[in-house]
């Protein structure tokens, strides 16, 4: 009998890709309006949305490595490798490519398909490109794609990571253009914008999102989405991380976002990026199961496995694992 339904329910969650014009006009009051919507409401339009674009139940999964811990030079007041801040964080140099290998083998063994790998640079150095490079080389002999977030990157830079073989570049813009000197001073909201147009223009995917709860309003995550959702291309994956709050960083006594309203941007992002996809990132460690279903329900169709992102707390994959078991939901 169970057989029987599993196989009824596997034929009625065939996939059929939908086509959609995407939109890149989006305007502040239709955000704003999107946002206001009763809750089931704007979960429902998402999750429809969600479905008609991909498959409901699949999950893509990624591992964040970290291959260089701490001292950089940016400001940016919720990271814990500032070297502006004091957070207890061991700095660590440049990893070995052994050890990263390591790491990614793991990953895959674990059910990652996908392995990105950060490194706490302000920008990328073209002293360190051929070993970028080379280790990206090297990941994609494992058969995992692959995802670098190295701080800024020059046009001749992003086109030889290409070369490499990167699939993914992640350089999330964080916040609105306003919020975003409130966060960062030691480089400006363009500095952002000029790097997602290299990385775009050289052929790669663009990972690229933000932080929501650091004191932000509404409007400026309404502008947020705006600015993603209204590039030349929609980023092909789209991170949504609640803020992590780390002592010592100037943001660790900021009020706590309403994990209602963190659900309502994740859906208002699938519902502005239909076929993006839209990862449930940093964060989830504070998150119960039934938000975090709520967040799968609304559209986000990727997450971070592991016990670490760079250097804060990410659920334990065996949790991961039972929850995904109880949805009945598939990582891929």
């Amino acid at each position: 009998m169970m057989q029987n339904y599993q196989e009824k329910q596997s034929k009625s969650e065939q996939f059929i890709p939908m086509n959609v014009d995407l939109k890149h006009d989006w305007k502040v009051d239709e955000i704003l309006d999107l946002f206001e919507l009763p809750f089931n409401d704007l979960i429902f339009k998402a999750a429809e949305i969600h479905r008609a674009n991909h498959e409901a139940n699949k999950v893509q999964i990624s591992t964040l490595l970290s291959i260089k811990t701490g001292s950089c030079p940016e400001n940016c007041k919720y990271c814990p490798q500032s070297a502006h801040y004091n957070t207890g964080l061991e700095k660590e140099s440049l990893m070995a490519i052994d050890k990263i290998l390591d790491a990614a083998k793991a990953a895959k063994d674990a059910g990652a398909s996908r392995f990105c790998m950060g490194a706490a640079w302000r920008s990328l150095h073209d002293r360190d490109v051929e070993k970028i490079c080379n280790i990206v080389d090297e990941v994609k002999k494992t058969g995992l794609e692959t995802c670098m977030t190295l701080g800024m990157l020059t046009e001749d830079q992003s086109k030889k990571l290409k070369e490499a073989g990167l699939d993914y570049y992640n350089h999330n813009i964080d916040s609105s253009p306003e919020f975003y000197s409130e966060i960062i001073t030691t480089r400006n909201f363009e500095d952002r914008l000029n790097t997602l147009k290299n990385v775009r223009e050289a052929g790669l995917n663009v990972c690229s999102g933000g932080i929501v709860g650091m004191g932000e309003t509404r409007n400026d995550r309404a502008k947020m989405l705006i600015v993603l959702a209204n590039l030349p291309k929609h980023p092909q994956s789209v991170p949504i991380n609640m803020l992590v709050k780390v002592a010592g960083t100037p943001l660790d006594k900021v009020e706590s976002l309403d994990e209602f309203e963190f659900i309502r941007t994740i859906a208002v992002a699938r519902i502005m990026m239909p076929k993006s996809v839209v990862r449930l990132s940093a964060g989830r460690e504070q998150m119960n199961e039934q938000t975090q279903a709520l967040c799968f329900l609304a559209g986000a169709n990727s997450i971070f496995y592991g016990e670490k992102l760079l250097t804060t707390s990410n659920p334990e994959m065996e949790r991961d694992q039972k929850l995904f078991e109880k949805l009945g939901i598939e990582g891929r």
